[in-house]
């Protein structure tokens, strides 16, 4: 029995079927159900796993518009401003950049006038000092996360 590559198959594993059970995972990768649990343990304590959630679908949920918006921050107020922005809750991913902008969040919104709305609030922060806004016309690619290599 060897545990060559365990954890990158473990994690393969749980991106195909993030609700599988121990069970099927041990038979899948020919090890104990004892050793899945000991070794998925492991990655969640070195927070490799972070959680398991669904992946939703926003716009068959109604949220049709995503936008990308750029913003330019004074320098000290960029940890308050990504704290602010990762708090509401149309943004689906908040980042910190280099280049021309300072901060890039990306929000899910149910039509223009709802994503108006949340930018213009967003955008009262007085320390926001330039932005730029994109609606995304065709979401290619989307939430997509990668298989780790697995020498076999």
């Amino acid at each position: 029995m060897t545990y060559e590559n365990l954890d990158s198959k473990l994690v393969n594993a749980l991106l195909n079927d993030g609700r599988t059970s121990l069970r099927n995972l041990a038979e899948q990768l020919d090890v104990s159900v004892t050793t899945i649990s000991n070794h998925l343990r492991d990655l969640e304590d070195e927070g490799v796993i972070e959680g398991y959630t669904p992946r939703v679908n926003y716009e068959a949920l109604g949220y049709d518009v995503t936008a990308v918006i750029q913003m330019k921050v004074e320098g000290d107020a960029l940890a308050d401003i990504t704290a602010h922005l990762k708090a509401q809750p149309r943004m689906v991913s908040v980042y910190e950049v280099t280049g021309n902008y300072d901060v890039i969040a990306i929000g899910k919104f149910r039509n223009t006038e709802d994503m108006n709305d949340h930018i213009k609030a967003i955008l009262s922060e007085a320390d926001i000092r330039e932005s730029n806004t994109s609606v995304v016309l065709n979401a290619v690619s989307e939430n997509n996360q990668f298989e780790l290599d697995v020498d076999k």
